[in-house]
């Protein structure tokens, strides 16, 4: 038996892959219509976007302008850092479902290729 197989073997045996062969898993969640909930999770990472390196760049310019160097050592990371956590929530409100629906059938599906 090759190494591949054994490993999937012993993958296989662990509690979330024997439940995700057991039961099957599929992705038929993503047929269902979006929630407002998702929406609003894309609506905060598309803002998060905006938030990040446009915001450093305008702020960058303004203290460029204003001869004010520390508005961008204190602005930039702080705007950086908000953008982070925005785009975060707005992924758990958007994909907080689908993320383990897709990893249970990605890895049933890789398991039973493998065995």
């Amino acid at each position: 038996m090759g190494i591949i197989k054994k490993m999937a073997n012993r993958a296989a045996k662990t509690k979330f892959a024997s439940r995700a062969i057991k039961e099957r898993a599929d992705l038929s969640a993503f047929k269902e219509k979006p929630s407002a909930k998702n929406f609003l999770g894309i609506f905060l990472m598309c803002c998060s976007y905006i938030i990040g390196w446009p915001a450093v760049g305008l702020i960058g310019a303004i203290s460029i302008y204003w001869q004010e160097p520390i508005l961008i050592i204190i602005g930039g990371p702080f705007l950086l850092i908000t953008a982070h956590l925005v785009f975060l929530a707005g992924m758990y409100l958007a994909g907080g479902k689908y993320v383990m629906v897709f990893f249970r059938w990605a890895t049933r599906a890789t398991l039973e290729k493998l065995m």
